[in-house]
């Protein structure tokens, strides 16, 4: 019997997923959460084989979670469920030792075989996300032109990054107009945008 921890925030979903794996005879889902800060400290009490883990939970956000699973249970292998295949995210999660990667909308069937799969100690990742995450490439920008723009993503005017990294304003608009033309955006906001979707912010 393959003994699961489900961390879900949404009612309903997890629900679903619970009566959904229910119905296999070799799962049993022995316990349930719906914040990521009550992952570990539910999975140590529990034990389980496998966890499958919402990448947006409140509280703490799953890949951290599992990564925390990784370092301090690691006979509990993690399968991460999201509803937005990002290429960036999948790369997030691969860092972070998961065992698989599976799209929310995936066949009912394809969870259940993914969490035989993760338990042995396959890697399971949806195969469209991983070619997408091979299309998508490296990030093109340099280490300070990622912290000009991820300072301007938390919303510091040109003035404060320039403040905050010992530039000039005029060097700190330099850097993010080589981001904008880098990342093939329409300004400023759509490059945070492009940025954050591939992982690299």
């Amino acid at each position: 019997m393959i003994r699961i921890l489900l961390a879900e925030d949404m009612h309903m979903v997890r629900g679903a997923l619970v009566a959904l794996l229910a119905l296999e005879g070799d799962l049993t889902v022995v316990a349930e959460v719906e914040r990521g800060d009550r992952i570990l400290p539910t999975a140590l009490e529990h034990q389980p084989d496998v966890a499958i883990i919402d990448v947006d939970l409140p509280g703490l956000d799953g890949l951290s979670a599992a990564a925390q699973l990784a370092q301090q249970l690691p006979s509990c292998r993690t399968l991460i469920l999201t509803s937005l295949g990002r290429p960036g995210t999948l790369r997030k999660a691969l860092a972070a030792q998961v065992g698989g990667f599976l799209l929310k909308d995936a066949p009912p069937d394809r969870l259940a075989d993914a969490v035989r799969d993760v338990a042995v100690g396959k890697r399971v990742i949806d195969p469209q996300l991983a070619l997408a995450a091979l299309d998508n490439g490296e990030n093109p920008l340099t280490p300070r032109e990622t912290e000009v723009l991820r300072l301007a993503a938390d919303g510091a005017e040109a003035a404060d990054i320039a403040r905050l990294l010992f530039l000039s304003v005029g060097t700190v608009r330099n850097y993010l107009t080589t981001v904008v033309t880098k990342l093939n955006a329409r300004n400023r906001v759509d490059a945070i945008r492009v940025a954050r979707e591939s992982g690299w912010l």
